[in-house]
């Protein structure tokens, strides 16, 4: 079974892990695991940066955290991207790979 690559960042109280991007989806959801990336379906469209605030609100709304609790590390142009998020721990990120949301 593969399992999410989560990094633990104690000194700032965020765990980072790296997501793949599917946009204009029929819906937003996690549609699971590949290749130790959690895979995300959005709506929105890949152009003037709207996928990417589609990824940190959609993330935000499932850990239930502030929008600024969540940001783009690296990736922002790919659809491969490593994301930060405050205040959550590893088996909350983890559990959303257990289940389509």
């Amino acid at each position: 079974m593969a399992l999410l690559d989560v990094k633990v960042h104690p000194e700032r109280n965020a765990v980072s892990f790296t997501v793949r991007v599917h946009a204009r989806a029929s819906k937003n959801e996690v549609v699971g695991l590949m290749e130790n990336t959690l895979k995300v379906r959005l709506q929105a469209p890949a152009v003037e940066n709207r996928a990417n605030q589609a990824l940190c609100e959609f993330l935000a709304s499932l850990l239930k955290r502030p929008k600024s609790a969540v940001r783009i590390l690296s990736g922002e142009r790919s659809r491969t991207k490593r994301v930060e998020i405050s205040g959550v721990t590893t088996a909350e990120i983890e559990a959303l790979t257990l289940h389509e949301v």
